[in-house]
């Protein structure tokens, strides 16, 4: 795909990524990697006595995960590198064993130093939910 093709794109979907187990595992390790162990991700005793009926992911382990579940833009980039976050928000808690795949929809395409930096509006979608697990507005950096 070439930059004009890219630019060609905005105001559309950019694709939909592949479903992804939340896995009791996966929510450990993320926790451990970020001293975060709140028994609503940790403790199943506790948690299936909470409000949500289960351990939960982590909002920032979504996050986390955009780069593996979203679809990808392939450029011909010598690199390219997440910038940031604008706008997040988590809107539906997703319970251990809970499937996830994210949506992507092209906002923005414009000039930096060395490259291209894209603004996307990610939607990581909750298998079974009328209501997404999460919303935000990514940006990325093509370095040519």
């Amino acid at each position: 795909m070439s930059i004009d093709d890219l630019r060609s794109m905005v105001g559309s979907s950019i694709g939909v990524g592949e479903w992804t187990t939340i896995t009791q595992e996966r929510i450990d390790a993320f926790a451990d990697a970020t001293d975060d162990h709140q028994w609503i991700h940790v403790d199943d005793e506790k948690a299936a006595a909470g409000p949500f009926g289960s351990t939960i992911a982590h909002g920032f382990l979504l996050l986390s995960l955009i780069p593996a579940i979203a679809p990808r833009v392939d450029l011909p980039a010598r690199m390219a590198v997440n910038y940031g976050l604008d706008r997040v928000r988590f809107i539906t808690p997703v319970p251990t064993g809970s499937r996830v795949r994210a949506h992507a929809v092209l906002e923005e395409v414009a000039e930096v130093a060395g490259g291209v930096q894209t603004t996307a509006e990610v939607t990581i979608e909750l298998e079974g939910s009328e209501r997404p697990a999460c919303v935000a507005t990514c940006l990325a950096r093509f370095y040519l």
